[in-house]
């Protein structure tokens, strides 16, 4: 028996990019730095970002945890939304 033809049988289809997708992350990730602002203990210790006031005073290593733990989350919904057939 042919390994190829029973992992097309598993593997689910592949989600192309669309806006909708896009929309999730950016939401995602929002989400993530929300709550990433309010709950690091020390967001403002490292290099600052360049105009940090208009982004909430958060430094360079908050604004990397948060983003990087955002788009852990985002995936996670646009994986699973996908499971569902909600994306398609």
């Amino acid at each position: 028996m042919n390994t190829a033809i029973l992992l097309t049988d598993v593997i689910p289809k592949t989600l192309e990019w669309s806006p909708t997708v896009g929309g999730i992350m950016i939401a995602c990730n929002v989400l993530a730095f929300i709550v990433g602002r309010s709950t690091i203990k020390y967001p403002n210790v490292g290099p600052e970002l360049p105009g940090s006031g208009a982004i909430g005073g958060v430094s360079i290593p908050a604004l990397l945890a948060t983003t990087s733990f955002g788009h852990i989350v985002g995936t996670g919904v646009i994986l699973g939304l996908n499971t569902r057939d909600y994306l398609s």
